[in-house]
């Protein structure tokens, strides 16, 4: 297949896998995260093809989303396979996708390669702003967690461990990560639209505890 009918048949795939997905990383997301990260990896001369790609199946293996620790091939690896990708095209994918997701508050999140840059920008894009704010209550309801409790303390999670553990409220995530991530971004483009999606959040955030206090 050529790299069209390869990215057509990855769509195709991802959509039925996230089709009755309801925490916010449905195929939505996914696609939001693609076009965003064509639009930047236009800007950044990236190889769209290897970017489009590991957008499309940046979450398909994603720790949020799977319990499964059986050994062998990923997801996305066997799906690289099947798609007859060249393993040096692969590999690059791969690596793309294991740079994406944000690890708490203190760990670094480097990435190596400009592809990288644009997917893991668009990733962190679609978690702050409006949009953004929906899918963090749609997780937290997902999985159960409160809207906020005031007793509960904000948590600068020192490792990739104790955050995946979190179960703090809602509003806490904010803090925890949603807030930190306008200074992670890595692209001038990202940047731009960073900042208005922050101050957004920072408006909601008023909003919020002027209402929770019975303020307005």
């Amino acid at each position: 297949m050529n790299h069209k009918e390869i990215i057509q048949s990855t769509e195709k795939y991802v959509a039925e896998e996230f089709s009755s997905e309801g925490s916010g990383h449905d195929w939505f997301h996914i696609d939001r995260v693609r076009k965003m990260s064509l639009r930047i990896g236009i800007q950044e001369n990236c190889d769209l093809f290897i970017t489009e790609m590991a957008a499309l199946l940046h979450d398909l293996d994603d720790w949020k989303l799977t319990n499964s620790e059986s050994a062998g091939l990923s997801k996305t690896e066997g799906w690289l396979n099947k798609m007859d990708i060249e393993t040096a095209t692969a590999l690059r994918i791969l690596r793309i996708i294991d740079e994406v997701s944000f690890k708490g508050a203190k760990t670094n999140t480097p990435v190596s390669s400009v592809e990288a840059a644009a997917v893991q920008d668009a990733d962190r894009l679609d978690a702050i702003g409006a949009v953004g704010i929906a899918r963090t209550f749609a997780y937290g309801g997902h999985h159960g967690r409160l809207i906020y409790n005031p007793e509960v303390r904000i948590d600068m999670h020192e490792d990739f461990d104790s955050y995946k553990k979190s179960s703090a409220p809602t509003i806490n995530h904010f803090y925890e990560k949603l807030l930190l991530l306008k200074d992670r971004m890595n692209t001038q483009a990202a940047r731009t639209i960073a900042e208005g999606r922050h101050q957004f959040m920072l408006k909601y955030l008023d909003q919020f505890f002027d209402e929770w206090e019975a303020k307005k």
